[in-house]
């Protein structure tokens, strides 16, 4: 068998010796293993937390209210927040309009 990308098997080397008998040498693999049904499925991205967070307030709200998320609680800046959370409400279908000054961050739903 020799090594194939797709399915990282162990790599076979068979030669025969003088009398003709064929004979097999393993070669280990560069990386450890798993069954694939162990390996974790989905992406929890470093900004989940407040992207759901925020989505779930904007849920709750009136249609001329804003959230108002305070920048010094971000953990990333806020062009990284705004992208994750432009990412997220386009994967839902979801319209929303964000501002911000130098202290807040400001989101709310577009009405159609």
């Amino acid at each position: 068998m020799r090594y194939d990308k797709l399915t990282f098997a162990w790599r076979v080397i068979a030669k025969e010796d003088c009398m003709g008998r064929t004979q097999t040498k393993t070669i280990p693999m560069h990386f450890k293993t798993m069954v694939q049904s162990d390996v974790p499925q989905g992406r929890s991205g470093k900004h989940k937390l407040i992207v759901t967070t925020i989505l779930k307030d904007l849920d709750r709200l009136g249609g001329d209210s804003a959230i108002k998320v305070p920048l010094a609680e971000l953990a990333e800046s806020k062009e990284k927040v705004r992208s994750a959370l432009n990412r997220a409400t386009r994967k839902a279908g979801r319209k929303v309009a964000t501002a911000s000054d130098a202290a807040f961050l400001y989101v709310w739903n577009v009405s159609e």
